[in-house]
């Protein structure tokens, strides 16, 4: 840099000797010259004002000042003993020198004032004498002249910033005196406690701030700066130097940064002294000729590692010359200080550079301190989010570990003048935010990369290599060290003697040197982290820097990490994920070194004394796996290159490194203690797995493709089932670890067991082909015995986090259920998950034990864990009993409800005339409402439908309850429908024909008696009986005649009779044959129903119960709405609209490089933009979920008004749109259910802008509607409007009623009541989720959260009154790398529970899998919100609470009388 400029070494060497000579009193016996100087500055000091008051100077003329010059510099050289009169020269100097002031004082002579310039130039060359090192003084006397030399350095100082006098020529000799002092002081080796050790770092901080103020008034010439450079070369084996030498390139880069890269650049800080190094009026130029002068002053730093090229100086000669042992120079104990200088050097460098990147706050302020208070921490200790627009990075929101900050050192003991850290490592992970307007990776490396390219070889094998061959050439030519000893050449042209590692001090062998290494490979690391989208970096950068990272992370036998590979690791979190070109060639060495620090519990460490974060140290590894684990995938069969080697032997391909990669994972979560660790490592782990699914169905066709069995080499395993990769050993490994630990070691953390729930959820959802029966069981157990561990902890623990993880795990358990429903045909599996059903509804298991006696319903007391827990566990019973083999139904997974209404049931009904179907009022007519359990409403309708061709007795059913809207139709047989068809009451059963043929009959006389009946004798008994001739002698012929004439007319009579009879239609002739009674075709099915149900069976009272008495009324299973009220056609809608599932939207957006508006992002949707997409971001929208037309869908839409709503209802006719993919949720949208959640992808337009403005204005959601929700939303006292009885202590629970008097009815627990006055406003405003996909990664920082927020409407705002806030949005950026996979950037509030798993900041995914897992991290992220809400109810009890609200507006007070009159008041 001045190669052509002459140096000014030799003037400084006159100087210096020339100062001595100077005065005549040398030529003198030193008694009298010290006489003379005795007597005279005793009475030069009195005028001073000192001791008395000043007085003008009597010295007038030039010669008496010059000759009192003379004597007081000889004086200023006397020995230490004498130094009260030392003390006066300099007082007397001091003062005078006040001439170049603007306010002179006045005991300065006349001559000195007139010509301050040239006698102050005298003055300054007179003061070397001072500064001269006293061979043999006591430490005291030592003291004493460093005091001395303070007031004279301080007097210069303050010169030098305020005279308005100094001419060119006395700024050079100023700053000619300080080098030439420094050099006296500073060019020894370092004697502890000699002068030049006690001001060592003052002479130096004075010299550079006096040069900074010269920079200003005088800028030095090139000569000047050459001199400087030379002499710092001479001082390196000064730790103060590089201190000072750091501070003020700090300062100078701190200014540098304000003007070149303006205001908003993130501000360096600096210490306060240090902030003020700079002068005033120093312009940018200035700035920028100084700054990079100064940086190259003391040379390359790596010439630190070379004792031998420190060591070249004279007086390191000298000094081993003059030692008794004949010593060499670079075995001086100094020496032992310069693997710390070096690491000193390099941190300085670091923190330039992370100034550069803006890595603002930094604390760098421990780099620049002064004195025994400098201690230099790293460069990189507390980095906080610089150029942030709210991203809080990865992290789950907790306080980061505080750093170790025990001072240690790795070479020697740390000198007196400076206590310094050795290393205190942090991650540089995706927590840290670089400046957006930072410089381009090539313009650092312009400046820095000779320097931190040397410094990353040092102790490699490349460098190794070079020592040796420089070593031979200089054994080929005479040594030139005592020739070149004031260039402070950093050449290595030392004979090969010198350069024999054996003849090195162990203190001072080249491995003690790693902790300045470790600090150029990070920061190396960190400026090729910076990488911008679409930057491009030279590739002779990128080369050297893979060499260096090849060398760095060599693996020694020991396989022990040291603080190279430390520190690489903690800066490269985000080198995989940048597109570097060629960066895959690094893949197996940092898989070696991620084997290291990952699997191992317990680190082992090179050197006890390295000072890091362990828990970051791991973090970043785990960063660096995340962006790996898809290559192997990815690329397949790829070879990877050696660098170093080019023979095919130590070649890979990148399928033989996926067993390595899942054994690291799974390892590390083994292993893994902290809990954002672990949620990273659960992520990724369930990234593998799908991702190992998705490629087997896809790529292979289904088949078991285990690709890594041909590696043998890289196999280290038996061929078993856990040493395969494929997906289902994945999947079966995954199940077991995840399970294992969580009910050993994560079940007490809240963040770490939902991450575990997450991932085991995501596995059950996988549908892999080998699937075994006994691992899904195995793993629905394990989550039970999870549940029953979480609700038997005592009571202390019982807190909300606990619950929050035992509904979690319900959910996850109805995952696996709705998945795998054959788990369920498995007694002992089926026992399991209703006992843990059961232990939530009621607090307790029946059978504790399978040895107990079961316990009943009524005999055990109802204790949930809370009333969440007892709500997850509902919902559980209620899948398993509905929908667990039946899901999706005939309504397809849109709906969990029929979509059948009264409207819809009357619109098939035979007796309902069309034209009368017009409103729901007139269909609700016909039905009658009935309200059991105070949570389900039947519907009856009693007419059958146009489809029964049977006239049974039947009854259609709406039942409407807390899981939905169901639909039956039912009949009363008394036949198999197999017989129906049979009719046995037959109308006409027929007769037998009768026979025309006459039998011919004999004519016979008809006898009373036997024949012989006349030959019997007879006796007296036969005349017992009178004969008729015998009564008429006996009554007279009268009596008789009467009789005969009664028998006549009763013949004549019947004769009369039988002729009418043969005449009439009732003859025989004529009769009708017997019909039985017409079947009835006219019912009261509803009746029917009840009764047969058991809805009618009142109870009987029990009048030794004095609640039982006659004056109370019974509690009656069955509740009449009325249905005549106006309102209620609009509550059954409402209650319609309330979906038994979740619903939850994610909106999608698409951001072209650069843009930063929200007009612009929205117009990207337009037609006209469309086409110039990424071709992969349409082909993941479609993978999100499945398009649906919203006028014919009957789900969530992501619009409260069109939701939910029938297929073939009116719908408002939105305005059609010209473009089909348009998914903005006018015409379509992107959908996705499951039994339990729905979610809507909504692609915003313009027109989401328009809709949202119109619905907001026109009120779409009346004011009573917002009062009627409000208890929706909140856990709370009911609205005191709606009727219910606030002396009720459950009036929100569920449906168990408190006015049961039966007394072994348990009493249930109270729901957790929230703020009676403020029901609204304990609302949480619904979870907004934006999925972005990014052109340029970088623009994630300037992403328009607060504008996009307008566009993202779902009319469920009114509902909450709380509009959401860009701080409560969680965004999902995707950014398409070159290689075609995508990179994960997660944004949102800094909750304990906001990041949910799969997705991990920082993660790359491969196509495969983005949608799948982009859901399913939307899904987690809403739940995750739902069970962080305090007053968030889940679907089914907002359901039961609106029908009880409906019961209380709309039940008919009837008696049993009145009932049963009522069931017959009206046929329907």
């Amino acid at each position: 840099m001045y190669s052509e400029w002459a140096s000014l070494s030799a003037q400084i060497t006159a100087n210096s000797c020339g100062a001595q000579c100077f005065s005549v009193l040398n030529k003198f016996p030193a008694s009298a010259g010290r006489e003379v100087v005795v007597s005279v500055v005793k009475q030069l000091g009195t005028n001073l004002g000192i001791t008395q008051n000043a007085e003008p100077s009597h010295l007038v003329k030039d010669e008496e000042v010059k000759w009192c010059m003379d004597v007081i510099c000889f004086g200023l050289s006397l020995p230490l003993q004498e130094h009260e009169t030392i003390k006066d020269c300099v007082n007397v100097y001091c003062e005078w020198l006040t001439a170049l002031h603007p306010q002179p004082r006045i005991s300065v002579p006349k001559p000195i004032c007139e010509d301050a310039n040239l006698y102050a130039r005298q003055i300054i060359n007179h003061f070397h004498n001072l500064f001269v090192p006293r061979q043999g003084e006591s430490a005291d006397t030592i003291k004493r002249q460093a005091v001395l030399c303070h007031r004279v350095l301080r007097t210069l100082q303050q010169t030098a910033q305020i005279s308005q006098l100094m001419d060119r020529q006395t700024w050079d000799t100023l700053l000619l005196f300080l080098l030439a002092i420094n050099e006296i002081l500073l060019a020894p080796p370092t004697v502890k406690d000699d002068v030049g050790d006690q001001l060592c770092e003052r002479v130096l901080s004075v010299l550079f701030e006096v040069w900074l103020l010269a920079c200003v008034r005088s800028f030095p010439s090139p000569s000047m700066w050459k001199t400087l450079q030379e002499s710092c070369a001479m001082w390196r084996h000064r730790v103060a130097l590089v201190d000072q030498w750091n501070r003020v390139n700090l300062a100078l880069t701190a200014r540098l940064l304000e003007f070149s890269y303006g205001p908003a650049f993130p501000q360096l800080k600096n210490a306060d002294e240090d902030g003020q190094l700079i002068p005033i009026g120093m312009s940018n130029d200035c700035v920028a000729q100084t700054w990079y002068r100064f940086l190259r002053m003391i040379g390359n730093p790596t010439a630190l590692c070379s004792p031998h090229i420190i060591s070249k100086s004279s007086h390191f000669v000298q000094w081993a010359l003059t030692h008794e042992k004949g010593a060499e120079t670079h075995q001086h104990p100094c020496l032992q200080q310069l693997p710390q200088i070096f690491l000193n050097a390099m941190k300085g460098i670091s923190s330039q550079v992370d100034a550069f990147l803006g890595l603002s706050k930094t604390s760098l302020i421990g780099l620049t301190g002064g004195g025994a208070r400098n201690a230099i921490s790293s460069s990189s200790t507390t980095t906080t989010n610089a150029g942030s627009t709210g991203g809080t990075g990865s992290g789950d929101g907790s306080a980061p570990a505080p750093l170790p900050t025990t001072p240690t050192s790795t070479s020697g003991p740390p000198s007196a003048s400076s206590s310094i850290n050795s290393l205190p490592l942090t991650s540089m992970g995706a927590g840290v935010e670089l400046a957006v307007a930072r410089p381009k990776c090539n313009s650092i490396l312009h400046v820095f990369h000779e320097w931190l390219f040397e410094a990353a070889h040092i102790g490699g094998d490349t460098w190794r290599q070079n020592r040796k061959k420089q070593a031979c050439e200089a054994s080929k030519r005479p040594s030139s060290m005592i020739m070149e000893h004031r260039k402070g050449s950093i050449s290595l042209s030392q004979p090969n003697s010198l350069n024999d590692p054996q003849s090195l001090p162990p203190t001072l062998t080249i491995d003690k040197y790693e902790s300045g290494r470790a600090e150029a490979i990070g920061t190396l690391c960190k400026i090729f982290c910076a990488k911008k989208t679409g930057e491009e970096i030279l590739p002779v950068y990128l080369a050297r820097f893979y060499m260096a990272l090849q060398q760095c992370l060599k693996i020694t036998e020991s396989r022990e990490c040291d603080e190279t590979l430390a520190s690489i690791l903690l800066h490269s979190s985000d080198l995989f994920r940048l597109d570097l070109d060629g960066i895959n060639v690094l893949l197996p060495g940092f898989i070696a070194a991620l084997e290291i620090v990952l699997p191992d519990k317990d680190l082992k460490l090179k050197t006890q004394s390295m000072v890091f974060n362990r828990t970051e140290l791991r973090r970043s590894a785990i960063n660096i796996l995340l962006s790996i684990m898809v290559l192997p995938l990815h690329y397949q069969t790829l070879p990877i290159r050696d660098l170093t080697c080019e023979s095919s032997e130590k070649m890979f391909t990148f399928i033989q490194l996926k067993s390595r990669l899942m054994n690291i994972l799974m390892n590390a979560l083994q292993v893994e203690t902290d809990a954002q660790n672990t949620h990273m490592l659960l992520g990724g782990l369930l990234l593998c797995v799908q991702d190992a699914v998705t490629f087997e169905e896809t790529e292979l066709g289904g088949g078991n493709a285990n690709l890594s069995q041909n590696s043998s080499g890289v196999q280290h395993h038996d061929a078993n089932l856990l040493s395969s990769d494929n997906a289902h050993a994945l999947f079966v490994r995954a199940t077991y670890l995840v399970c294992h630990r969580l009910i050993s070691s994560w079940k007490t953390d809240l963040n770490v067991s939902l991450a575990a729930l997450e991932l085991l959820s995501g596995l059950a959802r996988l549908h892999i082909r080998e699937t075994d029966a006994l691992e899904c069981k195995r793993a629905v157990k394990w989550i039970c015995d999870y549940i029953c561990y979480q609700c038997s902890r005592p009571p202390p623990a019982h807190s909300k986090d606990l619950h929050s993880t035992i509904v979690a795990a319900f959910q996850c358990t109805a995952a696996w259920l709705m998945q795998h429903p054959y788990l369920l045909q498995d007694k002992d599996c089926l026992q399991t998950v209703l006992e843990v059903v059961e232990l939530g509804i009621s607090g307790t298991k029946s059978q504790s034990k399978g040895t107990d006696i079961p316990k009943f319903k009524d005999e055990k007391e109802l204790k949930p864990a809370s009333m969440r827990v007892r709500d997850a566990a509902e919902n559980l019973l209620t899948i398993i009993l509905e929908q667990v083999g039946y899901f999706p139904s005939e309504c397809g997974p849109e709906s969990i409800s029929s979509l059948l209404d009264e409207l819809a049931l009357m619109k098939h009904c035979n007796s309902m005339v069309p034209a009368a179907a017009a409103s729901s009022e007139q269909a609700i007519a016909k039905f009658k409402y009935f309200v059991t359990e105070n949570s389900t409403i039947l519907a009856l309708l009693e007419e059958p439908l146009g489809n029964d061709q049977d006239p049974q007795p039947t009854v259609t059913l709406l039942i409407r309850g807390p899981f939905g809207r169901h639909a039956w139709t039912m009949q009363l047989r008394h036949l198999p429908r197999s017989k129906s068809g049979i009719k046995y009451h037959a109308i006409n059963p027929g007769r037998p024909i009768p026979m025309n043929d006459v039998t011919q009959r004999l004519d016979s006389e008809q006898k009373n008696f036997p024949d012989g009946v006349d030959k019997v004798q007879p006796c007296v008994a036969d005349y017992s009986i009178p004969t008729i001739e015998q009564m008429r002698e006996q009554y007279g012929t009268a009596v008789i005649r009467e009789l005969e004439s009664l028998l006549e007319n009763q013949s004549i009579h019947e004769k009369l009779a039988w002729a009418e009879a043969d005449t009439s239609a009732d003859s025989l002739s004529h009769a009708q044959e017997c019909v039985p009674p017409t079947v009835c075709h006219e019912f009261h099915a509803a009746r029917l129903f009840l009764s047969h149900f058991g809805f009618l069976g009142f109870e009987t009272r029990n009048p030794q119960n004095p609640a039982e008495a006659l004056g109370n009324p019974p509690q009656r299973p069955l509740i009449v709405l009325d249905t005549k009220s106006a309102a209620f056609a609009a509550d059954l809608d409402r209650l319609d609209k309330l979906s038994a599932r979740t619903h939850d939207s994610v909106y999608v957006f698409y951001v072209k490089s650069g843009q930063t508006s929200a007009q612009q992002i929205i117009a990207n949707m337009g037609e006209e933009s469309s086409a110039s997409h990424d071709p992969h971001f349409a082909s993941m929208l479609q993978t999100l979920g499945w398009p649906v037309q919203v006028s014919e869908h009957s789900g969530w839409t992501g619009f409260a008004h069109n939701s939910w709503s029938l297929k073939g209802t009116p719908e408002e006719q939105l305005k059609s749109t010209a473009n089909e993919l348009n998914y903005n949720g006018s015409q379509r949208v992107l959908y996705w259910a499951d039994v339990s959640s729905e979610i809507a992808f909504v692609v915003p337009t313009t027109w989401n802008l328009r809709y949202n403005s119109d619905t907001c204005d026109s009120g779409s959601i009346s004011s009573t509607d917002q009062i009627g929700s409000s208890n929706v939303w909140t856990r709370g006292e009911a609205d005191s409007a709606a009727g219910l009885a606030k002396s009720k202590s459950r009036n929100l629970s569920l449906e168990l009623d408190t006015n049961r008097r039966d007394v072994k009815e348990p009493v249930p627990p109270t729901r957790r009541k929230g703020n009676v006055t403020k029901p609204t406003l304990l609302a949480q405003a619904p979870a907004k989720i934006f999925l972005v996909w990014l052109e340029s990664y970088e623009d994630y920082l300037n992403f328009p959260l607060e504008d996009l927020l307008a566009y993202t409407r779902t009319g469920e705002e009114l509902q909450t009154q709380q509009l959401p806030r860009a701080s409560d949005c969680h965004v999902i950026f995707v950014h398409s790398l070159l290689s075609g996979l995508l990179r994960v950037k997660l944004q949102g509030p800094p909750g304990r529970m906001s990041f949910a798993t799969p997705l991990v900041d920082g993660m790359v995914l491969s196509r495969r899998v983005v949608g799948n897992l982009v859901r399913q991290t939307a899904l987690n992220i809403s739940r995750r919100r739902r069970l962080d809400n305090d007053n968030y109810q889940p679907p089914h009890v907002r359901r039961r609470l609106k029908v009880q609200d409906i019961v209380q507006k709309y039940k008919m007070d009837l008696s049993e009388a009145d009932l049963l009159a009522h069931l017959f008041q009206r046929a329907i």
